[in-house]
């Protein structure tokens, strides 16, 4: 960045009228030398670093080579040519408090020699692990250690997902091995784990006919995003936009074909090895391949619509969030429903369902839009509709909500992503409209699992500050307990109740604690539809829970008699107590999660292929 300061003395400042661009200039305001010094000392003035730095290194105090500071000697300044230097590039920090960081970025301009004649730095600074864009570069808001291990029956959930009933990768099947180049499957299956935070477990489990045709299919869509995500790489947005429109024709067409130097770290890893994706794309079905190519034009086309929109301040209206997210989102649910379709282990109707396959995309991309709010905004282009947002952001900028710090300003961001919130929530009912349309149990694994993160992700984020300064995520245990209870439709509405449920006592507590939310009707009829939805399935885990809260309390009880005994009589029985406490605790537990389930309408793939050829 080059800087350019401007002087300009005037008799008095009634002689000059300043209007500076407001998208450059928050404020003007006159000051002495004295009060400006008082400014930078105020934590909470946000003032510009660079004009910080140039304030103490130049205009103030005894400036560089002892020719005192321009201010000092306005005179002098204005006049004489004793401050003018047309030979040196200054290069220097940021000021110390804007260093660390995510990216632990330290002082280094002011130590390093200039960059080469190829205007390049050697030096790599920052954490070269971190992800394109604002990606792990925002506080992470997640509970102590001590706190997720208090949380006993996640505990268990994770040891029987770890090492009991742990989701199985079908990636080694024979029918895999025989039909692609296990050189290029291998880099698939390594860049998958690299570049998706959470979907490569839940694909790998999905059965042999259809795994290697999603797997692949996410790699082309996050190829694609990687290309629209980076605002650096091309010479012009036109430039851009061509080769997006052109990715279906030339990266799925030509095999040689590669993009060096686009995107960061893995994500451009893909890209200049893509090679290698095309190889097992091309083994794939016909009808597979079909099915991407489209899937892979249309989204590009959508993201073509969105490279030339200023996404500083968000999305224009929540018509144009849902466009976007149909997009980006909703065409994959498209996609995926005619793939499992194309596999046979989902009946022919489903790749039909394009109203409740876009839902479900849409439900997924606005609970990782409302999430990401300081990432997206951080990183100059977020997604939070404008016709939301500014009903409750006084300044009219959508960084009015980050770090709230008076109590109208808490309460403007509280209103905002509440009713953020409860415009996901209300396309749960189609969410599980589609999650009831599936026989493949693997199938249904792979589609529930982020359905129920979703959900559990949105109770997190209802009515919670902490995702206006930093990002907010369910405990690893929690994520467990989710995966653990995707085994059948009566599982997932029992999740889906427990979190609706949950939403709506933290919007009646607000509410009667005085918090007027303008949402609160809104929110109470979505949670209140969800709820009538799964009521059936929570009343069958009514007894359980019941059970469970008995063995709990009296392994409570054991522990705690156990640890302050009152003789030695009293300690074989508090023994004895505490034992059957811990045992029954465990028991509940592990029998919640690995223990038999009741009837279910679905059927592994095993079993569809056999009555299939039968």
């Amino acid at each position: 960045e080059i800087d350019y300061v401007l002087f300009i003395t005037v008799p008095s400042k009634d002689s000059i009228t300043l209007k500076p661009h407001p998208d450059e200039v928050d404020d003007v305001c006159w000051v002495t030398q004295s009060k400006l010094l008082e400014m930078f000392a105020d934590k909470d003035l946000l003032i510009s670093p660079w004009f910080r730095l140039i304030a103490n290194r130049w205009m103030i105090g005894g400036g560089e080579n002892g020719k005192g500071g321009w201010w000092d000697d306005l005179d002098r300044t204005m006049n004489t040519d004793d401050f003018c230097d047309y030979e040196n590039i200054h290069r220097f920090d940021p000021p110390t408090e804007h260093l660390g960081g995510g990216g632990d970025a330290g002082p280094w301009l002011d130590t390093k020699e200039a960059p080469s004649s190829n205007g390049t730095v050697e030096d790599t600074v920052g954490d070269a692990s971190k992800k394109q864009g604002a990606y792990g570069k925002i506080k992470t808001h997640k509970e102590s250690k001590l706190s997720q291990l208090m949380h006993i029956d996640e505990v268990c959930s994770a040891i029987s997902l770890l090492y009991i009933n742990p989701l199985k990768s079908n990636l080694e099947s024979d029918n895999i091995k025989k039909s692609f180049d296990t050189d290029d499957l291998a880099f698939c299956d390594d860049i998958l784990c690299k570049v998706s935070r959470s979907f490569a477990a839940v694909i790998r489990q999905l059965p042999s006919e259809l795994l290697v045709d999603v797997l692949i299919f996410y790699l082309v869509l996050r190829a694609l995003d990687t290309i629209e995500d980076d605002m650096t790489f091309f010479a012009s947005n036109d430039e851009k936009v061509k080769v997006l429109l052109a990715f279906h024709k030339t990266a799925l067409v030509d095999p040689e074909w590669k993009m060096m130097g686009c995107g960061e770290e893995d994500e451009r890893r893909l890209l200049e090895e893509f090679p290698k994706c095309h190889s097992v794309f091309a083994a794939l079905r016909e009808d597979s391949r079909r099915v991407i190519s489209d899937i892979t034009l249309r989204m590009a086309t959508g993201m073509a619509e969105f490279v030339g929109k200023d996404l500083g301040q968000g999305t224009v209206d929540v018509q144009q969030y849902n466009r976007y997210c149909h997009f980006v989102a909703g065409l994959v649910g498209e996609g995926l429903s005619r793939l499992f379709s194309a596999s046979g282990l989902e009946k022919p109707a489903l790749a039909t369902e394009l109203y409740l396959s876009d839902q479900m995309g849409l439900f997924l991309q606005k609970t990782n839009i409302i999430r990401d709010y300081l990432e997206d905004y951080v990183d100059g282009r977020a997604f939070w509709p404008q016709t939301v947002w500014k009903k409750y952001s006084a300044s009219g900028d959508l960084g009015y909500f980050a770090n709230p710090a008076t109590v109208e300003h808490k309460t403007a961001a509280l209103n905002c992503i509440d009713e953020l919130v409860t415009d996901a929530l209300e396309l749960v009912p189609d969410c599980l409209s589609y999650l009831s349309k599936l026989r493949c149990a693997e199938v249904f694994r792979f589609c529930a699992i982020p359905q129920v993160m979703a959900i559990a992700t949105l109770d997190k984020c209802y009515h919670n500050k902490d995702v206006f300064s930093g990002v907010v995520k369910i405990r690893k245990g929690m994520s467990c307990a989710l995966i653990n209870g995707t085994t059948d439709i009566n599982g997932v509405h029992s999740i889906f109740h427990r979190f609706a449920s949950s939403i709506l006592r933290q919007a009646e507590l607000s509410r009667k604690n005085g918090f007027e939310d303008p949402s609160y009707e809104r929110t109470v009829k979505a949670c209140t539809t969800i709820l009538e939805l799964t009521e059936t399935e929570a009343k069958r885990s009514g007894s359980s829970v019941v059970g469970s809260t008995l063995m709990l309390s009296t392994a409570a009880v054991g522990c705690l008699t156990y640890k302050y005994p009152n003789g030695s009589n009293t300690t074989a029985l508090t023994t004895a107590i505490a034992s059957i406490g811990m045992f029954s605790l465990f028991k509940i537990s592990f029998m919640k999660y690995v223990g038999k389930k009741g009837v279910s309408s679905l059927m592994p793939a095993s079993k569809l292929t056999e009555k299939k050829e039968g």
